[in-house]
């Protein structure tokens, strides 16, 4: 391991909360194309799978910054917990009618009751701004780690969960992400150490974090960002099944995000100067620019060297997306910050899902590349609109950014 990465483990603690957040999203590179997978081989339908897996998502963007915001007030342990059960009830009943052919509303009020599970990228990323906190160099590099730590379960996740539910049963991919889910939480909830010290009501600014204006911006922009994930995720494994190899979806879909955890692990290692916020402009246009070639894929081969060159531009803009984040949220704020992102792609999940899923029934596979190259194109649009917003000071006072600076100016 290069040394920067060696550098941000050397406090206690860090590595054991790090290894819990992976085995924790496990799940969120599951649990959708598992959904997809078990619907599509139980009913045919992707129209179906699609829209009960953007029911999911949109449960999640709802829930989850309310989650997040609870765990700043009252910390980790004391709220994941029990929101992880919820989430795993409404899970289990979800595969349960789908195994057993219940109606499809059942699928939905199951899809809908599940968004309580928590967003651990965001508890793992708090943790590490409170370790290294006063420390940038360090703090980019373990916002690297993540990201890549991120890419590492979109790499094997899709594998398992379409793997299982194609060659075991349906509901085998899901229930294994669930068993997941439920690991990581305790596993990280157990560790009091490194849990980020709560802040009480009475210090907690006035309003949610989204009222941040910069804020704003990156969850709008990355809306339309989940819009590509969600629609590649539907449109690749119907792609795999017109071409006779639906097993196959998992492989092609770990492609990019092998591409991705390569362009993370280089920039991490990197001390870039400039402004953040043309760095973060600059990569979602690279986002929407690496969605073109998609439509003229042909066959699978190269359809999954087209996504591993895609994928090359998501880690460095999602590390530099929570770098803004900090610059323009309250640091009693934060974990809710980092979560309006998450649920910005949440929402875009569900979206693209839903459209891809009905353009593919409609017009086949090929022409659901398109709804990825939309999001895209949206994406760009909105993030050229709100450059200003986010080139522009920290709209708030004590915004955790802030409080680093500070504390860096002080060891100096």
């Amino acid at each position: 391991m290069p040394s920067p990465y060696r550098a941000i483990f050397a406090v206690p603690g860090t590595k054991s909360f790090s290894a819990a957040g992976l085995v924790g999203r496990m799940t969120l590179s599951m649990m959708g194309v598992g959904v997809v997978t078990m619907i599509s081989q139980l009913t045919g339908r992707y129209g179906l799978a699609g829209a009960v897996t953007a029911t999911l998502a949109l449960s999640g963007a709802a829930m989850a910054p309310q989650v997040s915001r609870l765990v700043d007030r009252y910390g980790q342990r004391r709220v994941l917990r029990p929101a992880t059960l919820v989430s795993l009830a409404a899970v289990a009943g979800l595969l349960v009618a789908a195994e057993r052919g219940w109606p499809d509303w059942t699928l939905f009020a199951f899809a809908a009751c599940a968004g309580c599970v928590p967003s651990l990228g965001s508890m793992i990323r708090s943790r590490w701004a409170a370790v290294h906190r006063g420390s940038p160099r360090l703090l980019h590099t373990a916002y690297s780690w993540e990201s890549i730590v991120d890419e590492v379960c979109f790499i094997v996740g899709p594998i398992l969960s379409i793997g299982l539910s194609t060659a075991w049963f349906p509901a085998a991919g899901p229930l294994l992400a669930v068993l997941f889910l439920a690991t990581g939480v305790f596993w990280l909830t157990a560790q009091r150490a490194t849990e980020p010290v709560p802040h009480p009501r009475e210090d907690h600014p006035k309003g949610s974090a989204l009222r941040s204006r910069g804020l704003q911006v990156l969850a709008a922009t990355f809306a339309a960002v989940g819009a590509i994930f969600g629609a590649i995720d539907v449109v690749t494994v119907a792609f795999a099944e017109e071409e006779g190899h639906k097993a196959a979806a998992s492989l092609v879909l770990s492609v990019y995000a092998l591409g991705s955890c390569a362009a993370g692990a280089v920039f991490g290692l990197l001390h870039l100067k400039g402004a953040a916020a043309r760095r973060w402009l600059i990569g979602v246009c690279v986002m929407a620019v690496s969605m073109i070639p998609l439509q003229l894929a042909g066959s699978l081969p190269f359809l999954a060297v087209a996504l591993f060159l895609a994928g090359l531009a998501i880690a460095p803009t999602m590390v530099t997306t929570i770098a803004l984040v900090e610059r323009h949220v309250p640091r009693a704020k934060l974990t809710e910050g980092m979560t309006w992102v998450s649920t910005g792609i949440a929402v875009g999940l569900a979206l693209g899902s839903f459209a891809a899923g009905w353009v593919v029934d409609a017009a086949g596979a090929r022409a659901g590349y398109a709804v990825p190259a939309a999001g895209g194109a949206l994406a760009a649009v909105v993030a050229l609109l709100g450059y200003r917003r986010l080139a522009s000071a920290p709209d708030r006072e004590g915004t955790a950014a802030d409080d680093g600076d500070r504390e860096a100016q002080r060891v100096a």
